[in-house]
């Protein structure tokens, strides 16, 4: 067993007032912890509720959300089923809720109560499994100028707001198969920066181009809200021929600075902010550092020249600025830069060339780490074993010299302040000391494990142990050691790379190649808790074995995990699927931990950690010191002037009534439905081009919830909403859904899925670029047909079917020759189901006037009704024909449609058939 040390040295370059957190155990957990003195308020990003539902396998659905950074302890929750109320009381005590009674096909939401004001329901379907995958757009190889060929992989990912919503985008930078260590000569393929909507559309596409070599230790992107406008950026070094998303070449096109042995030793170097939304450049400057000499870093044949790191630290205490360095092994530059009013700005420049500085060069790690370690509200940033302060000026020191892991947070509760957990690799620098933690504010070791007198390649600390307060840390040599540096076991985890929360208690999980694992405190050894590699993922970086990104990017507290599939053609989004008794707000509104996602792809991959103590035993954190920014982006007003009323253009049907009888409605009245199951409105719109487009809804609905669907015909998708109670009949509020659109018209339908029909409706308002579309009108016919009319009693318990009055006649007029019937989704609740998405489409060489198709199902049916197709219906079949707009096909045209009905028990989908 090897000796404990406690040595004391370190500078000290700054006074350092703690502020601690009470040590008394609580059940009830809250946000962030911060400094309680007064500083300024961080500005982070305007987040939405961040709804998952996952089907466990086991009849129950585990539903989850988060808690916002900004919303106050008081805060509560309500979640509903199909517009049904699930909980008997809101929730107070925890983020998540397993419907024992769960429904795959079920639509969830949940309302969050702040002050005793319900707000916006937020709405989810249901995952099928724990992970949900994003197809990716695989760039294609190539050959080097040697002769070598390579091919493409997903490599790192970050996370960030790139357009506002609320939700988070990812970012995939994608290396090629001959990717290189610093160490290695040869020439690789360019390095892609992919965007993606979490919800699988792809947005944007830069490449670095040649003269950015691709290795882990090259390419550092960060992804953040850098001008705190709501939307993200991403900077990342570029160079001569890096092309932006919009095809904008940065310098010389034709510029080639690779050497023979395929290293990028001259030529300019840029730094260069892209829009996080479009991935347009948008500034680009000189990179600082330049390299100048190439020996003056360490070596000759550019290894240590091109050692880059990158983070996010918000150095003035409010407003975040951007990291970039140069150098770890010797020479050591870091930079901090502002980006305001669209200009790259430098903020100041730390060299440890310069005088009183040289104790600083060797001191840098193959990553960084960033947060308040002195408490004066303001983040510093801990290069390896030196930490730089706000200001641009060496904060402390160890002098143990470079490492290759490192770790920041408040690892130790009975210690004021954060600490650093770092191993070490020279010997002759750490002599005693390769395993050590020490004080972030002061540099002072802690306590410190020798290491055998060789590289520590590997070391990670969490709380794994329970009978030992706070964090425990163990690396590749040594044993499990307590936060006070106790040895706790010669037996200590075989895994040292990476870390999750995954599971419902406070203890950390053990995250590694494809794998979680809990470690059996009692038994000193680990139990499966996931294995991803038999869904297909796959981990990156050889031996370090890291996902794409693990981070609190959906639901509660916990994080998931973003790995790549073994194909190389999708990314696995993983979340947890274990109920939790804890509540906490998001980890992503502690700043601490954000900016630590930004910089997680640098270097050697490391993982995040919150500025406070997050484990058993853990205090009452204090509600975050932030300023949300963006916020309102997430459910803008509706646009004025650009909304579809009652009877006007584009309102093309409805079951039920409309009335004037509630005040404060808009234009000549509202829609009031029929009570029932399936009874919608019908809309018809123009959109300029293929993209997702922002709805609003303007509501007023009583005291009960009613869920809904919003059908668009025209593309046979789907988007469950929910209308939250607003009190009274005459308070109007909005809700809105992001729906993926055609270019041309689109017929779109809104259908209640409960038995109390819609919420009273005033109008549907329309994203910029929408406009109204006659009733009919389609992008291949301008023929227009009649739309249901229908006008029932609001109190009638069943809904009428269409009333459409079309003049199709069955399949007469046209070859039917060459028609194919694809069929699309069967959700089923009880004796009801909804059909959508069904497709008809013309394979042959002619043009069709009329279709039909004949629908057979496993057992009498009762249509009531359809949209997109007339229907006759006859006990167990179903004959759908074309309506006026979409009767007429030209080769490889389809036609979408759907409908509702009920039947004895629970269908099955049906077999579809074309004639």
């Amino acid at each position: 067993m090897s000796a404990l040390t406690r040595p004391k040295f370190g500078t000290h370059t700054k006074l350092f007032h703690a502020i601690k957190h009470s040590l008394t155990p609580v059940i009830f957990l809250g946000a962030a912890a911060f400094p309680l003195a007064a500083h300024s308020q961080y500005n982070m990003e305007n987040l939405d509720r961040g709804l998952v539902a996952i089907d466990r396998k086991d009849g129950s659905v585990l539903v989850s959300w988060r808690w916002l950074g900004q919303e106050p302890d008081n805060t509560s929750f309500n979640v509903y089923r199909n517009g049904t109320l699930l909980t008997s009381s809101p929730l107070t005590n925890k983020t998540n809720f397993v419907d024992t009674s769960g429904n795959p096909n079920a639509n969830y939401a949940v309302e969050a109560i702040v002050n005793g004001a319900s707000q916006p329901l937020a709405t989810t379907h249901v995952w099928s499994d724990i992970y949900r995958t994003i197809p990716l757009q695989r760039p294609t190889g190539g050959t080097t100028p040697d002769g070598v060929a390579y091919t493409y992989s997903p490599n790192d990912i970050s996370a960030a707001d790139l357009d506002g919503d609320g939700a988070y985008e990812l970012i995939v930078k994608w290396d090629p198969s001959n990717a290189k260590d610093n160490s290695q000569s040869g020439y690789t393929g360019n390095v892609y920066l992919d965007a993606y909507e979490i919800s699988g559309e792809f947005m944007w596409r830069i490449d670095l181009g040649r003269n950015i070599r691709a290795g882990a230790h090259y390419t550092q992107f960060l992804a953040f809200d850098f001008d705190s406008d709501g939307k993200a950026e991403v900077a990342v070094k570029t160079a001569d021929a890096t092309k932006d998303s919009q095809g904008v070449v940065i310098g010389d096109s034709n510029a080639d600075y690779r050497n023979s042995a395929g290293y990028v030793l001259s030529g300019p170097e840029y730094l260069t902010m892209f829009e996080g939304q479009t991935g347009k450049a948008l500034n680009t400057v000189n990179y600082v550092p330049a390299r100048g000499s190439v020996s003056s870093w360490g070596d000759n044949y550019g290894n240590r020249v091109d050692r880059f790191l990158g983070g996010v630290a918000y150095l003035d205490g409010q407003n975040p600025s951007l990291i970039m360095s140069r150098g770890y092994y010797t020479r050591t530059v870091v930079a901090a830069w502002d980006w305001r009013n669209g200009q790259l700005s430098q903020r100041w420049v730390f060299d440890s060339n310069t005088s009183g500085n040289s104790s600083y060069a060797g001191q840098g790690a193959h990553s960084l780490t960033i947060g308040d370690v002195d408490a004066d509200g303001k983040q510093e940033i801990v290069f390896g074993a030196m930490t730089i302060d706000d200001n641009g000026t060496g904060l402390n020191n160890t002098r143990l010299g470079h490492g290759d892991a490192l770790h920041l947070s408040d690892m130790d509760p009975s210690n004021p302040g954060l600490e650093v957990f770092m191993v070490h690799e020279c010997p002759s620098c750490y002599g005693e000391h390769g395993i050590e933690m020490h004080d972030a504010a002061t540099g002072q070791i802690l306590w410190s494990h020798p290491g055998d007198y060789i590289d520590i390649g590997r070391g990670v600390a969490m709380d794994i142990d329970p009978r030992y307060a706070g964090y425990e840390a163990w690396a590749s040599r040594g044993g499990l050691y307590s936060a006070k540096g106790e040895t706790i076991s010669s037996t200590r985890p075989s895994q040292i790379n990476f870390a999750a929360w995954w599971d419902g208690d406070l203890l950390r999980e053990i995250l590694d190649n494809n794998y979680i694992n809990k470690w059996n405190y009692t038994a000193s050894s680990t139990t499966r808790l996931l294995s991803a590699g038999n869904y297909g993922a796959a981990s990156n970086n050889g031996t370090k074995a890291t996902p794409g990104l693990s981070a609190d990017i959906l639901g509660d507290w916990r994080e998931e995990v973003v790995w790549r599939n073994s194909n190389n053609q999708e990314l696995m989004v993983f979340t947890t699927p274990h109920e939790s008794e804890y509540r906490l707000r998001t980890l992503m509104h502690d700043p601490q931990y954000r900016t630590a996602i930004a910089w997680q792809n640098v270097g050697y991959n490391q993982p995040p950690h919150p500025s406070y103590f997050l484990g058993a035993g853990m205090a009452t954190p204090s509600q975050p010191h932030i300023t949300i920014v963006g916020e309102g982006t997430v459910q803008p007003p509706a646009p004025t002037g650009n909304a579809i009323q009652e009877n006007a253009t584009g309102f093309c049907g409805y079951e039920g009534t409309i009335d004037s009888n509630h005040s404060g409605y808009t234009g000549a009245g509202f829609t009031n439905t029929t009570n029932a199951t399936g009874a919608g409105i019908n809309w018809n719109l123009h959109a300029p081009t293929t993209g997702t487009y922002r709805l609003s809804m303007r509501y007023a609905n009583g005291s009960t919830a009613r869920g809904a669907v919003l059908n668009v015909e025209t593309t046979g998708n789907s988007y469950p909403m929910t209308f939250a109670p607003t009190s009274t009949w005459t308070n109007w509020q909005e809700e809105y859904v992001d729906a993926h659109l055609n270019a041309g018209y689109n017929s779109i339908r809104l259908e209640a899925n409960q038995a109390a029909g819609l919420a009273n409706l005033d109008a549907i308002y329309l994203a910029d670029g929408l406009t109204a579309a006659a009733c009919g009108q389609t992008s291949s016919s301008s023929s227009s047909s009649s739309s249901s009319s229908s006008s029932s009693s609001s109190s009638s318990s069943s809904s009428s079917s269409s009333s459409s009055s079309s003049s199709s006649s069955s399949s007469s007029g046209g070859t039917t020759a060459g028609l194919a019937c694809a069929n699309g989704s069967t959700d089923t609740w009880g004796t009801g189901f909804v059909l959508n998405g069904f497709q008809v489409e013309n394979e042959g060489q002619q043009a069709t006037n009329n279709w039909q198709v004949t629908l057979q199902f496993d057992q009498p049916v009762n249509i009531t009704n359809a949209w997109g197709v007339n229907i006759e219906t006859t006990g167990t079949t179903v004959v759908a024909t074309s309506v006026g707009y979409n009767s007429h096909l030209n080769p490889g045209q389809s036609a979408s449609f759907g409908m509702q009905g009920t039947s004895a028990t629970a269908v099955s989908n049906p077999l579809c058939s074309a004639q």
